[in-house]
């Protein structure tokens, strides 16, 4: 069997293929840029056919780059953006409507509506989640209540929902595989975490039926096979993971208490809990870290809905910058932001705050302000929210986080990761792979089909490429932070 492993990264601003060896070393990179959809304020929307065409085509070009064929592959494991919402028509697999994206409020009404009825504790008991429209239950209710004829059609049977990873399962076969694995039916508040099945008493209350529902398969392990007609002959499809799941897994946290930060378009910080699922008492969420033969390892998670998609909001919306990578040499062009914070809540606030309704603010402006202040605000806010989870993820935890990997696009910019271990007083490590969403997807596909023997195998491949150490003085790191959380105070619509 070849040692090849192909990684499908479909995140919220791009779809991704990556093409790995058996030591988890990249072979080929494939990309391209999604478009978002904006129809009204607060709401998100992707195109799931594009996503799709796009998905097929990077990972054809990561094979084509690398030269190699399918008989090359010994299996694809898929990672997605998690929460994002499909439903589509099981007779001629076309979508109901644009995908609702997991960034999209337009549940929000809704899920404050299902709060007031008391339905919080019966909800986050059971899912280990919050009531929040980042979730997928309440967009499913949407497309069924707002798309001519969904809702009959869906009573019906006609109908299937799936997050991404399912979306693609089903293209990739060929209409023939409708599942998602544990980590995706987590995120949907229909799934009890505890006893791992779809919840009849939740589905009632978020009146999604049972039948568009997809099987909840293993994280890792063969849960079908490609379309031959898609890369010349069939390749097992044996990994699936959220994205911040399979990161965890690309990062190797594997034992209780490591934990991870992924800086993509959001940030996620996730804690290993092991098998106990520890229920959150600062409004983060407990939820499934992967599932293997069975068995669950559960996990702690923060999550920030605006982290990396701040800099292209300079790039795009305000166009202070003409790449990315132009964020860091501007930070360290000024000695401080000169007292501008920036508070990203373009599409509410998450954790811990949880803010459906909280909007963007830019804020102790004065005539000195410039651009390379308003750019380090952006970047320095990323770290600031990261403190949030982790101060709540410690409280939760009962003991203090010593060192966190970390992950995504941004972690290249050396001095926002000098700046996150500052204001955090923690270690900060950056793995040699920083592709590690794609590479836990890899991992869990090559643990599917016997390449490795145990994630202990393959928390040996783990490598280090740079650490960061805490170096602010203490009085500067909380006069910082204090005034971040008076920042945000100032956009919060709900304490």
């Amino acid at each position: 069997m070849s040692g090849h492993l192909l990684a499908i990264d479909q995140g919220t601003t791009s779809s991704r293929a990556i093409l790995f060896d058996g030591s988890g070393a990249i072979l080929a990179t494939a990309q391209r840029e999604l478009p978002q959809i904006f129809p009204q304020s607060g709401w998100v929307e992707h195109d799931p056919t594009l996503i799709w065409q796009d998905s097929l085509a990077v990972a054809r070009a990561a094979l084509a780059e690398a030269g190699v064929t399918a008989a090359d592959v010994a299996a694809i494991g898929i990672a997605n953006q998690r929460e994002t919402t499909v439903v589509w028509e099981r007779a001629s697999g076309r979508p109901i409507a644009n995908a609702i994206v997991w960034q999209d409020r337009r549940t929000a009404a809704q899920c404050e509506a299902l709060r007031r009825d008391n339905a919080g504790t019966l909800v986050q008991a059971k899912t280990g989640l919050l009531l929040d429209p980042y979730f997928s239950g309440t967009k499913i209710a949407w497309l069924l209540d707002h798309t001519d004829g969904a809702r009959a059609a869906a009573e019906r049977g006609e109908l299937a929902f799936g997050t991404i990873d399912s979306w693609l399962l089903w293209q990739l076969t060929g209409g023939r595989i409708h599942a998602t694995d544990a980590t995706n039916a987590s995120r949907t508040l229909l799934f009890d975490i505890h006893r791992q099945v779809w919840d009849d008493e939740l589905c009632s209350l978020l009146r999604v039926p049972k039948s568009l529902l997809p099987e909840v398969c293993d994280s890792s392990g063969i849960v079908g096979e490609t379309d031959p007609a898609l890369f010349g002959r069939v390749i097992p499809i044996a990994g699936i993971a959220g994205d911040q799941q399979a990161a965890t897994v690309g990062q190797g946290c594997f034992e209780p208490g490591m934990s991870k930060s992924t800086y993509g378009t959001g940030c996620f910080v996730v804690m290993n809990t092991g098998d106990q699922a520890v229920q959150s008492t600062n409004r983060l969420l407990t939820t499934v870290a992967y599932r293997i033969d069975g068995t669950v390892t559960y996990a702690l998670e923060g999550s920030i809905f605006v982290a990396g998609a701040a800099v292209q909001w300079l790039r795009d919306g305000l166009n202070l910058i003409e790449q990315a990578p132009q964020s860091e040499a501007l930070a360290r062009d000024v000695d401080s932001t000169g007292g501008v914070y920036l508070v990203p809540a373009f599409t509410g606030l998450g954790a811990p705050y949880w803010d459906a309704e909280a909007r963007g603010a830019i804020l102790g402006l004065t005539r000195d302000t410039g651009i390379a202040h308003i750019v380090r605000a952006a970047l320095e806010a990323v770290c600031y929210q990261t403190r949030d989870l982790l101060l709540a993820m410690e409280a939760d935890a009962g003991a203090p986080i010593a060192t966190l990997r970390v992950d995504g696009g941004m972690v290249g910019n050396d001095w926002l990761m000098q700046f996150l271990a500052d204001v955090l007083d923690v270690a900060v490590e950056r793995p040699a792979v920083t592709e590690t969403t794609a590479l836990g997807a890899a991992y869990l596909a090559g643990l599917g089909v016997g390449l490795y023997g145990s994630l202990g195998e393959l928390a040996t491949h783990w490598r280090r490429d740079k650490a960061f150490a805490p170096g602010m003085d203490a009085a500067r790191r909380h006069q910082l932070y204090d005034a971040w959380i008076d920042a945000v105070r100032r956009v919060r619509t709900s304490t």
